[in-house]
């Protein structure tokens, strides 16, 4: 009995084992059955995925609404919370710019991290795009915040981001686009959703090639083949679209350039059309040269933001331009100014030097046009027009423009001979110290002196030097004649303190690279000391540019050169940069000197310059000191110097230097109880050698009081 009993204790025992295994191998093969059945979902859910996105990119009319469909349905299928997209900005281009395309999570602060990925241009290499723009493969980076190649680290762990992956969209074997994830939990690489991110990424590309072959269409049917520019079809379009604004909104205006090139039927029957279409080509590069400097040469019919002036090509050797957002018909006389002149330059055609020019018309939206056809019918006849005078210049279609165009074009023709012909010359206003009325310099101004007429005064031409780049040229001669003549003067009248010498330079003067070297050139041709060399600027030049201004200035101030702000008061100065800028002195302006008297506001703004020099450490010259009453006010509120009729008004260089000979100091002039001369009319008609005893005797009547 015992042995039966034991013999069925081991057979239970058996079956339990038996039971077991077959209990674990049935667990074992549901884990498996399972684990396939979430795999096949998975597989399922991602083929889901890449259909619906490659559906997305075949119905998208733009790359952008495909990328942002993107985004949105990876981030919801994976689970990952945010997404963005790159693009890379032009074909070929080694960076990838963001596009602000994201799909964002609803809760956390990530504003830091979206910026610092929006402002970032990513380069070849630098960071997760960067890295898939060089392998153009995707990559993946399990924590972010301890990626050495990851320059927004510190951003994402604020924004609480762990892990990342990105994938390129590639149009052939370039990269075309990057997308980047995000998730704040730290994972591992999933080998099978990277091949998946790869899928969708030449989905993607697809989108991208279609609209490039989209964008190469119309490019072609608005563009001409040759130049490359927009043609008719484009340009009218573009003009029809400033006209109607202009409609609109009748305070703007616009202007057209009618283009012909004069004697090009010359090179084409000479040299051939080959040669004919080469000149084409590089007369296309010289007028896109010649637009205003903020403008932009239109390559597509995208539609424009901003100010973006359009040179086309209409056909043959006829070139047209479409000047947008015009504050004045003179910046369009500019452009042709510019045309003409970059023309003049010899081409080479075919191995021959070949000389153009081109006879331009300018219509304006000043007559009050409805059409495009319209404006560019009258550009036109005013090409036509320019043609019969002569060729070789420009005519405005507006009879009043015109004839202010001949002007300008007469007075530029003049100055230009004028510099041929040394007719400029100086004239040397004093300044002088209030507290002794001694003569401590002299400002230097430019006039032209016509060998047939009266002086014409800087306001009378200026502005077209400027315009036309001859105020270089002016420039350079007043900064080196002023400083030859300076130097005469000091050897020939000695003093403790040398006489100085002012002189303006002007904004275009001074934004020239090589400004420093011209100045150090002239002060070692003339042997002038630098330290008697005051260069006088305004406000709006030294704030351009301010830290360039800082540091011409301070490589000026190291030779010796100072400095005054001239017409002080009358501009925007950036205190946070005014007492960077290595100034000596102050300028005041006239107007508010003429003023003083009558007008508190002028007084106080007088009043506050004073203050603001004083804490600076520089001295004030008060222009347009003209009145005894001035003088008065000027020396009670501290002034250091005047200049103004008061004492002279500018002089030859004949009569300054008799007076430096008169009056040498000015101080010891005998004193007087008032001016001879008691009014500005009667100081301007007084000849220059008349002008010593009224300084003299006029500033010491005011010092004596």
């Amino acid at each position: 009995m015992m042995q039966s009993s034991t013999s069925g204790a081991e057979e239970v025992r058996r079956l339990q084992r038996r039971f077991e295994r077959e209990h674990s191998a049935r667990l074992a093969a549901e884990a498996i059955a399972e684990e396939g059945l979430r795999e096949l979902y998975a597989r399922q859910q991602q083929l889901l995925l890449l259909e619906a996105i490659a559906a997305a990119a075949n119905q998208s009319k733009s790359v952008e609404s495909a990328l942002q469909f993107a985004l949105t349905a990876v981030c919801e299928s994976t689970g990952w919370p945010l997404g963005h997209a790159y693009l890379v900005p032009s074909e070929g281009a080694k960076r990838l710019r963001s596009t602000g395309i994201w799909h964002r999570p609803q809760a956390g602060d990530m504003r830091a991290f979206f910026n610092a990925t929006e402002m970032t241009d990513f380069e070849w290499g630098a960071g997760l795009p960067g890295r898939v723009l060089v392998t153009s493969a995707p990559a993946w980076i399990a924590d972010v915040t301890a990626e050495s190649n990851f320059p927004r680290a510190h951003d994402a762990m604020k924004a609480g981001l762990k892990s990342a992956f990105a994938f390129p969209v590639l149009v052939g074997t370039d990269v075309a686009a990057v997308l980047e994830f995000f998730s704040d939990k730290a994972s591992t690489p999933d080998q099978i959703l990277l091949r998946l991110m790869s899928q969708i990424g030449t989905q993607l590309g697809r989108v991208i090639e279609r609209k490039r072959a989209e964008n190469d269409l119309l490019h072609d049917a608005s563009h001409d083949p040759l130049t490359t520019l927009p043609n008719r079809v484009l340009f009218l379009e573009l003009l029809a679209r400033a006209v109607a604004r202009n409609q609109r909104r009748p305070e703007t205006m616009f202007a057209v350039l009618f283009i012909d090139l004069d004697r090009f039927k010359v090179v084409n029957d000479s040299l051939g059309h080959h040669a004919g279409d080469h000149l084409l080509v590089e007369v296309a590069a010289r007028l896109s040269a010649s637009l205003r400097q903020s403008d932009m040469v239109a390559r597509s019919n995208a539609p424009r933001h901003g100010t973006c002036d359009t040179l086309a090509r209409l056909g043959g050797d006829e070139f047209t331009i479409l000047l947008d957002d015009l504050s004045d018909l003179s910046e369009a006389v500019g452009v042709a100014d510019r045309i003409q002149k970059t023309l003049a330059a010899p081409f080479v055609v075919e191995g021959q030097e070949f000389y153009a020019s081109a006879s331009i018309g300018i219509a304006s939206s000043k007559t009050g046009y409805t059409s495009a056809d319209a404006v560019l019918r009258d550009a036109d006849l005013a090409m036509y027009r320019a043609k019969t005078f002569g060729k070789a210049r420009y005519e405005i279609y507006d009879q009043t423009m015109h004839e202010a165009a001949i002007n300008r074009l007469t007075l530029e023709t003049n100055l230009r001979k004028a510099l041929k012909n040394e007719e400029f010359v100086l004239h040397y206003q004093p300044i002088v110290l209030l507290s002794t009325a001694e003569i401590i310099g002299f400002e230097a101004l430019v006039r032209w002196q016509k060998p047939d007429s009266d002086l014409v005064y800087p306001g009378d031409f200026i502005d077209v030097a400027e315009d036309t780049g001859l105020i270089l040229f002016i420039g350079m001669w007043v900064l080196r004649e002023a400083c030859r003549t300076m130097r005469l003067w000091q050897q020939e009248f000695p003093r403790q303190q040398p006489l100085i010498i002012s002189i303006n330079v002007s904004a275009r003067q001074f934004a020239q690279q090589d400004i420093v070297q011209q100045i150090r050139q002239i002060i070692h041709e003339t042997g002038i000391d630098p330290h008697t060399v005051k260069l006088e600027i305004t406000e709006s030049v030294t704030m351009d540019d301010a830290e360039r201004t800082v540091r011409v200035l301070s490589e000026l101030k190291e030779l010796g050169v100072r400095f005054s702000i001239d017409d002080f008061g009358t501009g925007y100065s950036s205190f946070s940069y005014l007492h960077r800028f290595p100034v000596d002195t102050l300028k005041i302006d006239r107007s508010f000197i003429s003023r003083m008297e009558q007008s508190g506001e002028s007084f106080e703004i007088v009043q506050t310059i004073m203050h603001l020099s004083r804490n600076l450490g520089m001295q004030v010259v008060a222009e347009g000191t003209e009145t005894e009453a001035h003088v008065e006010t000027l020396r009670s509120l501290g002034c250091d110097f005047g200049q103004g009729y008061f004492f002279s008004k500018p002089l030859s260089n004949a009569a300054a230097h008799d007076l430096l000979q008169a009056s040498t100091p000015m101080a010891n002039a005998p004193r007087a109880k008032r001016p001879l001369a008691t009014s500005r009319s009667a100081k301007r008609s007084a000849p220059p050698c008349a002008q010593h005893p009224v300084i003299s005797t006029g500033v010491n009547a005011a010092l004596s009081r």
